[in-house]
């Protein structure tokens, strides 16, 4: 089976990943030439990294490697392809542009996916001529290591559309929930509705961070708390989320105002250095604001 992946960011290059090393043909493209060799690059770091910790071998990374294209071709990218996989920003204005670009360069039998975490799939999927063939794919980050895809069936999508989104997700070794498209889905509303209330908690004094995401982890067996999870989603990610969803479910998901201030301060977590916590090279190093020094 050929598999493409639209945008070659985090999500997208996991997804090509993943679709690659269980032995699928996988194009991934993106605008720009720079953006396809950045994220076959995090392909190969990625894979590298399996291969120091005994998790494959060099031939298995090299057999991975050798079924990815990288190109910025958009119809070429999906000429051959049997399932499409968006991974672009999350805008719905270009979510249903993109899907309506790869439905004209087609067959009616490709199936059309979105990576979206919160946005109407049904939305997107009305800008299909055959809206039959969207579902929704939603991966988690990083995609190479998280086990779970939330398969979002959307108004339109039929029975062979779904059974085909089950069969890939179970072929690439995921575990596949299949839920209604609803706002927020299951996990989205769930994540957020969650990681919301730790950071009014964190506003009012309650605890730390660190205090409230250890509770988490060793009181409910969460990998990882909602506060740190904030910051590895990205600050901005998750406003825009609950944004999404206050407009959708009400005034439940009202974004705390230090997640307004912090993403007007250019602090959106991991990526930027510091959100909740302080980050260098990519791994936490202390508690931002007035928790004062190192949490660790």
């Amino acid at each position: 089976m050929q598999v493409t992946v639209l945008g070659a960011g985090s999500m997208g290059h996991g997804i090509a990943q993943v679709s690659a090393m269980a032995g699928h043909d996988v194009v991934l493209r993106d605008i720009e030439n720079d953006l396809v060799e950045d994220g076959l690059e995090g392909i190969r770091e990625n894979l590298q990294g399996g291969v120091d910790r005994n998790k494959l071998t060099e031939d298995e990374m090299n057999e991975t490697v050798a079924r990815i294209e990288g190109m910025t071709d958009l119809e070429a990218a999906v000429d051959d392809a049997d399932l499409v996989v968006e991974a672009v920003p999350e805008e719905m204005d270009l979510k249903q542009e993109v899907f309506a670009d790869v439905e004209a360069a087609t067959g009616e039998e490709t199936v059309i996916a979105s990576n979206t975490s919160s946005l109407s799939v049904t939305e997107m999927a009305s800008a299909l001529e055959h809206p039959e063939r969207a579902v929704g794919l939603h991966f988690f980050n990083p995609p190479h290591i998280m086990d779970l895809v939330e398969i979002v069936i959307a108004e339109q999508t039929d029975e062979r559309t779904e059974a085909f989104a089950v069969d890939y997700v179970q072929g690439i070794e995921k575990e596949d929930v299949v839920v209604r498209d609803t706002a927020g889905f299951a996990t989205s509303r769930l994540g957020v509705a969650l990681g919301l209330e730790a950071i009014r908690m964190v506003e009012q004094g309650v605890a730390s961070p660190a205090d409230i995401d250890a509770g988490m982890e060793l009181g409910y067996g969460h990998p990882m708390g909602p506060i740190e999870l904030t910051d590895h989603v990205g600050l901005d990610v998750r406003l825009h989320i609950a944004e999404h969803l206050r407009e959708e479910l009400g005034e439940r998901f009202k974004p705390p105002q230090s997640l307004r201030r912090k993403v007007r301060a250019g602090k959106l977590g991991k990526k930027t250095g510091e959100g909740y916590y302080v980050w260098e090279d990519g791994e936490r190093v202390g508690t931002s604001g007035d928790w004062g020094e190192s949490d660790e």
